[in-house]
């Protein structure tokens, strides 16, 4: 990029740039059909990661209000086409049922993304976090489970990978 403006900078890079903006002051009714507009873009990596990043935010806001239900379906339509979008959009639904002590499957938990576990993980959901404790499913998400309930403190030494040396 130069100094005098933006014309070096590549045409997606402005485009997400725009989108970002489009997408943080949206008004609620007009949510829906920008989103499907971003989507429709030709880029379509570079769309689906502004609405990704749209979708986190959104549902960070919303996530623990009346609000987000009624939201999660409208959005859940506009990102019908997108898998990894719609499992983004589920998981956000599983965090909230975990965080509001609503009913949630344990098998839904485990079969979720490391990015979800490790969201849970650092929660203050005990049941879920022994769950994760004990079988989630990566050494970094059990380790980080196994912290959130010892208060953050490691709940077991780490194992060293030297060996002892013999006398």
């Amino acid at each position: 990029m130069n100094v005098h403006g933006i014309a070096e900078t590549p045409s997606e890079h402005v485009r997400f740039a725009a989108y970002l903006d489009m997408l943080r002051h949206v008004r609620e009714p007009d949510e829906v059909a920008l989103v499907a507009r971003v989507l429709a873009d030709q880029d379509r990596t570079m769309a689906r990661s502004a609405v990704l990043r749209h979708l986190d935010l959104r549902a960070a806001d919303l996530c623990d209000g009346p609000a987000y239900p009624h939201w999660a379906r409208a959005m859940a339509e506009a990102v019908s086409g997108h898998p990894f979008l719609v499992q983004r959009l589920r998981e956000w639904t599983l965090l909230r049922a975990v965080a509001l002590d609503q009913p949630w499957q344990e098998d839904d938990l485990l079969a979720s993304s490391d990015w979800l576990q490790l969201k849970v993980a650092a929660g203050s959901h005990a049941r879920a976090i022994e769950l994760l404790a004990e079988r989630g499913r990566t050494q970094r998400i059990r380790n980080a489970a196994r912290a959130g309930l010892s208060g953050g403190r490691p709940s077991r030494p780490r194992r060293s990978s030297r060996r002892p040396t013999r006398p």
